[in-house]
């Protein structure tokens, strides 16, 4: 007979004890989520940002009373040189779970949009996740395990007006994805993708209450999400559970692409 709640909270806790976690842009609201979330199942935790050194730290200390270990790492990456930073503040264990969730938008209709708005949020958004995943990929085929997730966005399955260029990144994210979990199925290793609908922001903070509402009628779930619903999705796919699953996109965004 299987223990008690208590008894089987303790075993889903320890699922990835043992196991290194990097997770990009953790000083975020989605990120610090999926950095608590992975440490809540003993997972040690590389908590990489690019400039909020605050957040960072206040993500890191969540991470360590969820019983784990933090690792603080600061990286541009916009730099080529920034994701090898990371995966070297990792240690010599390596990286097993990779969640590449740094991100930045430069809104602006296309005939408005500048050259830079639309390049820098690419080399962020999607040229630092092949980076970074290229990176931590030659650990995994060593070790012959790995999972890789990354935060697309229901953007990038259904556009957006204003977001061209966010849209592309998070739909090349997905084309990543998809060829990447080709290449190492065989090894051991998943790569998959979540796509967030509308989640708390300053952006969701600042709209009109017109705007929130035509927001709000495009789901049919009738509301936001949270950083822990689109955490507890990281969560899963980070797990032995989900070793049978690779190169999927989960959206958690409330049946809002539903028939994209």
């Amino acid at each position: 007979m299987s223990g008690g709640p208590e008894a089987q909270g303790q075993g889903a806790a320890a699922s990835l004890e043992g196991r290194t976690a990097l997770v990009t842009g953790a000083s975020g609201a989605i990120g610090r989520a999926c950095a608590v979330a992975l440490a809540t199942q003993g997972a040690r935790v590389v908590v990489a940002y690019g400039s909020d050194e605050q957040g960072a730290q206040e993500t890191a200390d969540l991470v360590k009373a969820a019983g784990a270990e933090p690792v603080v790492a600061q990286a541009d990456l916009g730099d080529p040189g920034g994701p090898r930073a990371l995966v070297a503040a990792a240690g010599d264990a390596g990286v097993d779970i990779l969640v590449n969730n740094a991100g930045l938008t430069r809104d602006a209709l296309v005939l408005r949009m500048r050259d830079e708005d639309f390049t820098e949020v690419l080399e962020v958004n999607l040229v630092a996740a092949f980076r970074c995943t290229r990176e931590v990929l030659r650990g995994m085929l060593r070790r012959r395990w790995g999972r890789v997730i990354s935060v697309s966005s229901v953007v990038g399955l259904v556009g957006n007006p204003g977001q061209a260029n966010y849209a592309a990144s998070k739909a090349g994210l997905i084309g990543l994805t998809m060829s990447v979990a080709r290449e190492v199925a065989g090894r051991g290793i998943t790569v998959n993708a979540v796509a967030p609908g509308y989640i708390p922001s300053k952006l969701t903070d600042a709209m009109s209450e017109e705007a929130r509402q035509a927001t709000l009628g495009q789901i049919p779930a009738g509301r936001l999400g949270t950083p822990e619903e689109v955490a507890a999705a990281v969560r899963f796919l980070a797990g032995e559970e989900a070793g049978y699953i690779t190169g999927q996109v989960l959206a958690v965004d409330g049946g809002m692409s539903m028939g994209a």
